[in-house]
């Protein structure tokens, strides 16, 4: 194949001038409860339903023999009053619960499972109560008992090693002797969590997370914190505490599509604020929690709190800042100190409300506003842009953003890869003075492909960046979305990171998204063309350059998104003479539709050499001609020398 451009394209780099400082906090991640994200997902909790507080009790479970489930407020947990009864009358069926999981529990030969449950027995009589992995072919080699005795409730715990791999095991509960036994909030998490946490993630994908250094993590959503309506909206409150007594809520995306409804996804707030807040610290991310605002979906209906009543919501707004980072005497930070963290979590951040529009929502923003300022003036405040990169929502909510002088506005756009293309200058005309730039939502939908996570949405993601990391006194943040998603259990697409009960995928947006933010710099260096401007196109050309001044390097990133090699020149200016290789890395593809499978990976970063390129070995000067490959994203992390 013949080098597409005659002369070759000139990449110059200002080296000698830094421009303006990168938020540290810059690429980051976006975490929402939709695709079995959260319980079926990063939490890793395996049992579903696993207090029968599901609307339909035994959701999850397929009861035989004598099971009845019971609602008892005097039952362990108020919040969560269900719990069942299981009566062994000497039948040859016996009795007990299976559990299907979250679409299957994956189990892995040799891994250790720790099982926990709360019961009692109304008899004097000791009962033999054996938890048991049953695989696929119902076959049930690995098991726990517990002898269950005294009629209050008490926990009782254990481990089983599995003997066996299978991604469609279940979880079964078996009354042993003749009599009756209660029990309620029956769950199992693999020993081997993320940082070993008993109420913890599971450990592939949240180390996927950390592996990413994201320097931001947005959560619990998203749409998810709305609600279909207010009553079902995500309440914060509800999700810390004692684990076992957080109540069920319906999650918002069960039947939005309802071509893939999930009657059976509800949130059992395992994964709560205080975990969301834990795994930011793990992970090395600045949390950025969104409340509600007091507006439900407005897609799903037009469900509004009153200004005069929205009090209770602006207080939530407070409590949770003092959640976050209030001493252990007071009363949320209490809390924090009870379940584990007594030091504050250094909450800086804080979004009210996700994608609202109209004159609602900026007139709810400023009395949340008012009141945050006033009591925690160092907290800073995100405000919405609307559903849409453009249109009458957007060009109305940004002026008002800037009246109400929102810290930063949060930006989403789904769009196909020739916006993302087109867009590399979105904010080089922005206003330098107004409020800063949240690019909280956005992915690349290759339509062409039913929205599959293929090189074409990756790379053009990867050119859109470039004008990011450009205007990055402008935009401060950036997370791709969504960021999980069930293989089997899935509402929307693309996303980041794909899954089954066992194994992972790690998608090419996921990697473009990583060498980004594992190579973010300290400054921009500006970075022109032969033509003397930015590269958003010119040549099928996309660039940008950082200094990072801890170490000296220099990093830049050019995507060739043409189907034909260029041949490129890298020239530092004349502060440097030479640029030598200190860690550089490519993606490239032939096939603009190639995806990562479970089979195997098709799309993901290698070492480059610039030998390989072109260069007589791992230095370049500026008359040193490289070889760009075709559909490409080149990172060079270079040392200047004279």
């Amino acid at each position: 194949m013949g080098i597409a451009n005659a002369q070759p394209v000139n990449i110059n780099i200002d080296v000698a001038n830094p421009g303006a400082e990168i938020n540290p906090a810059m690429w980051g991640i976006f975490f929402e409860d939709i695709n079995f994200a959260a319980d079926g997902g990063l939490y890793g909790e395996l049992v579903k339903n696993r207090s029968f507080d599901f609307p339909q009790p035994f959701t999850g479970w397929m009861p035989y023999g004598n099971v009845t489930v019971t609602k008892d407020k005097k039952s362990p947990f108020d919040r969560n009053p269900n719990y069942v009864r299981i009566i062994n009358g000497g039948e040859r069926t016996g009795a007990g619960l299976d559990n299907e999981g979250f679409r299957g529990i994956g189990i892995k030969q040799g891994e250790s499972y720790r099982v926990t449950l709360y019961a009692r027995n109304p008899s004097d009589k000791p009962q033999k109560l054996s938890v048991q992995l049953v695989d696929s072919d119902s076959k049930n080699p690995d098991r726990v008992e517990f002898t269950i005795e005294g009629k209050e409730w008490k926990k009782y715990t254990g481990v089983i090693k599995a003997s066996f791999t299978d991604q469609d095991a279940k979880l079964r509960v078996d009354l042993q002797s003749r009599g009756e036994v209660d029990v309620d909030h029956i769950s199992m998490f693999p020993v081997d969590t993320y940082k070993g946490r008993e109420n913890g993630m599971r450990k592939d994908l949240a180390q996927a997370l950390e592996d990413l250094n994201p320097g931001v993590l947005r959560f619990p959503g998203g749409c998810i914190i709305e609600g279909n309506e207010l009553k079902t909206r995500y309440q914060w409150k509800n999700s810390v505490g004692p684990v076992e007594n957080r109540p069920v809520n319906e999650n918002r995306w069960n039947y939005t599509f309802k071509h893939r409804a999930a009657p059976d996804y509800f949130q059992s707030y395992g994964l709560g604020f205080f975990e969301y807040f834990q795994l930011a610290e793990d992970i090395g991310a600045e949390p950025l929690p969104v409340i509600s605002c007091g507006l439900a979906c407005q897609y799903e209906g037009d469900e509004v709190v009153p200004l005069d009543k929205l009090q209770p919501y602006i207080d939530d707004a407070l409590d949770l800042i003092e959640f976050a980072n209030g001493p252990v005497t007071s009363t949320w930070g209490k809390v924090r100190a009870d379940m584990g963290h007594p030091e504050p979590f250094n909450l800086k951040m804080l979004a009210v409300g996700n994608e609202q529009w109209g004159p609602i929502y900026p007139e709810r923003l400023e009395a949340f506003s008012k009141q945050i300022r006033e009591k925690y003036p160092e907290i800073l405040l995100v405000g919405s842009s609307g559903p849409s990169a453009s249109g009458k929502e957007f060009d109305y909510l940004w002026p008002e953003m800037k009246r109400l002088k929102a810290d930063l506005v949060d930006e989403h756009y789904y769009c196909p890869p020739e916006w993302f293309l087109s867009n590399a200058a979105r904010y080089d005309n922005y206003d330098r003075q107004g409020p800063k730039v949240f690019a909280g939502e956005y992915a690349s939908h290759d339509y062409d492909t039913g929205k599959a996570n293929n090189w074409l949405a990756a790379m053009s993601e990867a050119a859109f960046m470039t004008g990011l990391e450009r205007n990055a006194d402008v935009v401060r943040l950036a997370t791709y979305a969504p960021l999980f998603a069930h293989v089997r259990a899935w509402q929307w697409n693309p996303d980041m990171i794909w899954y089954d009960n066992l194994n992972r995928v790690l998608t090419p947006n996921y990697y473009v998204q990583k060498m980004y933010a594992n190579n973010p710099g300290t400054k921009v260096l500006k970075v022109t063309g032969n033509d003397g401007k930015a590269f958003i196109g010119q040549d099928d050309i996309y660039a940008s350059a950082t200094l990072d001044e801890p170490t000296g390097d220099i990093i830049i990133k050019v995507v060739n998104t043409s189907n034909m090699p260029k041949e490129i020149t890298i020239n530092p200016g004349n502060k440097y003479t030479t640029l030598t290789n200190h860690g550089s890395m490519i993606i490239s593809n032939n096939d603009l539709k190639a995806v990562n499978t479970f089979e195997g990976e098709n799309v993901k970063p290698a070492n480059l050499s610039l030998a390989s390129q072109g260069a007589k070995g791992e230095s370049i000067t500026k008359d040193t001609k490289l070889r760009l490959p075709a559909q490409s994203f080149s990172l060079y992390r270079m040392k200047a020398g004279k």
